[in-house]
């Protein structure tokens, strides 16, 4: 089908907020057609193709021209529902960040994309900076740290952790009463036999974490628990030297990783991190200076 050029001339000049009647004559002094559409350019299906065109996507006897149809119509819809202006602060440069964290940086119910709001900004910065820097992998968060400054990961870090919004509901999890005695045990006494320590040793009493680099454990998904400690386990998540959580995670069975985050996805979120510790860890971690 052939769409003319002025096409993704207008769309893109409407999604970067440039003034539509400079794209518009811009796409009028193009040739009129191409045979496709351009590399790299969505093109909006036949059926909302502008009445100037026929099913072909040629002008139809109606048409004035190849450009008339869509220019009116991207200008009728341009003075309905104009651009919001942008104003260039964090709040706008981390909207990247809430399509998949969601708005706020609150989650989303996928089950899978971790919460960033409220959590310490020391822990949040680490991990920035650790997508960056490869210690932990995903291709999409390094695409986007890659060129960013510790300066400029400290302040996305920041923006997140002022944040201050409400918890979802907790999820019921499938655990039978043996899981569940494991997974309390772990959580608040440990296993002095493994060598694990609590969780609320270091994550504090009630699992919200500690000031300045230390997350809280509730309101995340089951799925984003299991793979995290999965990937400790195997080595595909690092922290700064000394790893004190993969020491951790390759000490617990699958079994108890499975009950630990089952039993952790279904208690009410909602404490604020907690001071520093006056009391020395349990483990030795890295990454935990302010």
């Amino acid at each position: 089908m052939k769409i003319p050029r002025s096409i993704p001339r207008v769309l893109i000049a409407a999604v970067l907020g440039l003034g539509l009647s400079s794209a518009i004559a811009q796409g009028a002094a193009a040739p009129p057609a191409v045979a496709g559409p351009a590399a790299g350019v969505d093109v909006v299906g036949a059926s909302s193709v502008p009445a100037a065109f026929g099913s072909s996507g040629a002008p139809s006897a109606s048409g004035a021209s190849s450009t008339s149809g869509i220019s009116s119509a991207v200008v009728a819809g341009a003075s309905t529902r104009p651009l919001r202006p942008l104003t260039n602060d964090i709040g706008e440069r981390i909207q990247a960040c809430t399509l998949c964290h969601g708005p706020q940086g609150r989650a989303t119910p996928q089950g899978y994309f971790p919460r960033l709001a409220g959590k310490p900004a020391g822990y949040l910065f680490n991990q920035l900076q650790s997508f960056r820097d490869g210690r932990r992998h995903h291709a999409l968060m390094a695409g986007l740290l890659r060129n960013m400054s510790d300066d400029y990961l400290r302040e996305i870090a920041g923006y997140f952790a002022a944040l201050d919004v409400p918890y979802p509901a907790p999820v019921p999890q499938p655990l039978s009463e043996a899981q569940r005695q494991r997974a309390e045990q772990l959580v608040t006494v440990g296993d002095p036999g493994t060598r694990v320590p609590a969780c609320t040793a270091c994550h504090g009493p009630a699992m919200a974490g500690r000031q300045p680099a230390i997350p809280g454990l509730l309101g995340l998904p089951r799925d984003y628990l299991v793979g995290q400690l999965g990937a400790w386990r195997t080595g595909h998540r690092r922290a700064h030297a000394p790893d004190c959580m993969a020491d951790v995670a390759k000490a617990l069975s699958p079994d108890d990783i499975a009950a630990v985050a089952s039993w952790l996805a279904m208690r009410p979120a909602g404490a604020h991190p907690e001071p520093p510790a006056t009391a020395p860890l349990p483990v030795t971690c890295g990454g935990l200076a302010p």
